[in-house]
This record gives C-alpha cells, sequence and structure tokens, in this order.
C-alpha cells in the first residue's frame, strides 16, 4: 500500500475517534502541464500531511497523560481553517461582519503613533507598516506572518463575536479568474468585488540603486478602479500607501498619517496563473529544506520571479493591496496569509525527524535583517514577534508549530 493511502488511513480514523469529519482533498488526475488542475501527486502530499499532523498530536497526547500531565492541543479540540469558497453562505457573512465590527471598534494605537489609525483592524495596518522593513525577506518572516493572522483571527472572535476561523485563499482553485471566485465575486457573502475596469498598464518593479537590472514589467490586471460591488464596496482606506502607488501619492507621516480614501483592487487572472498555480504548490511542498521552500515561496526580489507570495499580492493590486507596506489594509491579505500560512504548515508536517519546526534556515532569507541588508546575525528561535498596539508579542519558538504553543489548529 502507497505510504500516501496507509497515512491517509490514519488521518480519517483518528479524525473518526476525534469525532471530525475531515473531507478529502479532490482526487483530479488531469493533466497539469498548465499548473491549472491538482495532480495525484499533490492530493497525496496534502493527504499525507494532515494525517502525519493527526498522528502528532494523537502520540503527544499519548506521551503527556503517560506523564500524568493534561495536553493542551488534542484531536478533540483542534480546529480547522478552510477554504473560503469551502463555506456556506452563512458563515462567509459571518467572518464578513466581524470584519466590519473589527473596522468599527476604535484603535489601540495613540494618535501620537499613528494618527490615522481609526480602528482595531487599523492597529493590525500600523504593526505591518511599521515593520515591513524586517519581517519580510528576512527569518522572522514565516513566524511572523503565522502569529500576525492568528491575532488578527483571535481578535475576530473574542471582540467581534466570530464564531469560525480565519479561512484562507486556495490560489490556483480560482487562479483562471479569482475576480469570479466567491471570494472577490461582489455577492454580500464575499470580500467585495474586483475594482472598476480602468485601461491601465500593469504594476512596475523597479529596482533600488546597485541592485542592477532593469525595471520588471508586470501584467495589468481586470480592474484597477474603485471597488463598487460586495460588503466593502463603500470600504474607507485611512493608512499609507508608503511607497505610493500608479495614482495614489504616498501618506503622510511615512503611511501612518490620515488619508482617508476608497478602496481599489486590480484582480485578473494572468498573476494568479502565472506565480500561483497547482505546479508552484507542488514544487513548494516538495523543497528539501527551507531556505529552498522560501526561494520558491517568496521569489527573488527585484526580478521576474517573485513566487506565490508577491504574485498574489500582485494579483490583489490597486490600493492599499498594492503597497507592501499597506496591504493588509484589504481584508484579501488576510485570506492570501492564511494560504501561506497552510502551505508552510503542510511542508513542515511532511518534514521526517522534525527539524522543520525549528529549522529557520541559513541562507540570505535567514538573517534578522530583508536579505541580510545590512549585514545581521541569523534569526533565533527565540528573537521576539512585536505586534506593536495590535496584540500581545512573543517568540519564533512559540509559533513554530500550529499544534504546540497557544495554537491547536490545522487546515482542511
Amino acid at each position: 500500500m502507497k505510504a500516501a493511502a496507509i497515512l491517509g488511513t490514519a488521518l480519517l480514523a483518528a479524525a473518526a475517534h476525534a469525532g471530525v469529519v475531515l473531507p478529502r482533498q479532490d482526487t483530479t488526475t488531469a493533466d497539469s502541464s498548465d499548473g491549472l488542475e491538482p495532480t495525484q501527486d499533490l492530493n497525496d502530499l496534502l493527504e499525507q500531511a494532515k494525517a502525519q499532523v493527526i498522528n502528532n498530536v494523537t502520540e503527544t497526547e499519548q506521551q503527556l497523560r503517560k506523564r500524568g500531565q493534561t495536553p493542551r492541543c488534542t484531536v478533540k479540540n483542534l480546529v480547522f481553517r478552510r477554504e473560503y469558497g469551502s463555506l456556506s453562505k452563512s458563515e462567509r457573512l459571518s467572518y464578513v461582519n466581524a470584519i466590519k465590527c473589527l473596522q468599527n471598534k476604535p484603535p489601540r494605537t495613540p494618535t501620537s503613533v499613528a494618527p490615522g489609525a481609526k480602528s482595531r483592524f487599523d492597529d493590525f495596518v500600523v504593526t505591518h507598516i511599521q515593520q515591513t522593513l524586517s519581517i519580510h525577506y528576512s527569518g522572522i518572516f514565516q513566524p511572523w506572518h503565522r502569529w500576525f493572522v492568528y491575532q488578527y483571527e483571535k481578535a475576530l472572535r473574542d471582540e467581534c463575536g466570530y464564531t469560525g476561523y480565519q479561512p484562507y485563499w486556495d490560489w490556483p482553485k480560482y487562479a483562471r479568474a479569482p475576480q469570479d471566485s466567491p471570494l472577490f465575486n461582489g455577492d454580500p457573502y464575499s470580500l467585495g468585488g474586483n475594482g472598476e475596469y480602468i485601461p491601465h498598464d500593469g504594476p512596475v518593479i523597479v529596482p533600488p540603486p546597485g541592485v542592477g537590472g532593469g525595471n520588471i514589467s508586470l501584467p495589468a490586471g481586470e480592474g484597477s478602479g474603485f471597488v463598487t460591488t460586495g460588503p466593502f464596496a463603500n470600504m474607507v482606506v485611512n493608512l499609507g500607501p508608503v511607497g505610493g502607488l500608479a495614482d495614489t501619492d504616498p501618506g503622510p507621516m511615512g503611511g501612518l498619517g490620515y488619508n482617508p480614501r476608497g478602496l481599489k483592487r486590480d484582480l485578473g487572472g494572468a498573476m494568479n496563473m502565472r506565480y500561483a498555480n497547482y505546479t508552484t504548490v507542488l514544487k513548494m511542498l516538495l523543497q528539501p529544506n527551507v531556505d529552498k521552500y522560501r526561494i520558491v515561496s517568496e521569489g527573488v526580489p527585484y526580478t521576474p520571479e517573485i513566487g506565490p507570495h508577491g504574485g498574489i499580492h500582485y494579483t490583489i493590486g490597486g490600493d492599499p493591496g498594492g503597497d507592501l507596506f499597506t496591504s493588509p489594509g484589504d481584508p484579501a491579505f488576510w485570506v492570501h496569509h492564511g494560504q501561506m500560512d497552510r502551505l508552510w504548515t503542510m511542508w513542515q508536517a511532511l518534514g521526517l525527524g522534525g527539524n522543520r519546526y525549528t529549522d529557520l534556515g541559513s541562507g540570505s532569507y535567514a538573517h534578522r535583517t530583508w536579505e541580510n541588508n545590512p549585514e545581521s546575525p541569523l534569526a533565533q528561535l527565540t528573537d521576539v514577534i512585536d505586534m506593536g498596539y495590535a496584540a500581545p508579542s512573543t517568540t519564533i519558538g512559540e509559533v513554530m508549530s500550529t499544534t504546540g504553543g497557544e495554537f491547536c489548529y490545522f487546515y482542511l
């Protein structure tokens, strides 16, 4: 029997014992030469990862109980984050309403720090703006964003009565036309529609002085204007942009000042199909170490190979989505980074020997600064993940496993 089948059986058995219903991944076997259909290899890997996590939780629980200790995370209280389109309409509406609730609660960030922060939602945007240059292409990137998304989910639940968990955007599932997906089709259960179509050129990546290479032109989406449909049609963006966008000047105070404007998007299939298809996802999961995983996942700055992380940020585009610093100001950010965390979680579970839960790598992305520039020490498990005024801080070591520390979640 294939390893995938053995582990899949173990997953289903453990889930049944815990009273958890786990739907299997679609086992489509269509040719995936264009990366737009899942392959059996990918489905097998995802099933293996799920089974391994269930087994790990079960074994840890048994070991702790033998020592007379009470486990915090068990197969009975393990919760599952789900793909946005798999949620019922009422579940999607509850998530949307919780976001709106957070956008209507007063901020915790002092006006002296960020006068543009007008809500609890903005607290998270401020934290990201302030730390962008140290939390990308650095050793803290994946752990920092895992804690960031978790604390956002926690705010939705604890402060706004949301009873679900953070959903994710399965990028390749809707790659041909993300604007028509349940996430962005503009119905009352979506995260709002695309921006109104305005003829325009795509974004241009301009390398900083000394990096070398010319400007890199990326394909345009099918929007660019204001979002006029769905629950966030009248949303006001308060902060940023920091770098400035094609038709929006940089905001005051380095993006922390008050700069009210409408939400814009530029969704389209070209970027999504190019950078975040099933072939890319499979390639990510097959990487042998975290340094190589991150090169595939995050790409190489100032080159055409921007990876699915950058590719999906550019797929969202618009304002604030097109500004790296202020991108959490678009609700689409959170489902994108839900998927980023999902795939890292799956990749961790597929590792042998367990070091994927402790290894931060040794390459240029493993340091405390953006691509180790300026030169800095390697990130350590004891390094602090600072959430500013948005949420409590923690350390990298506390968030390396989604079934350890404060966490007890996985993905369907």
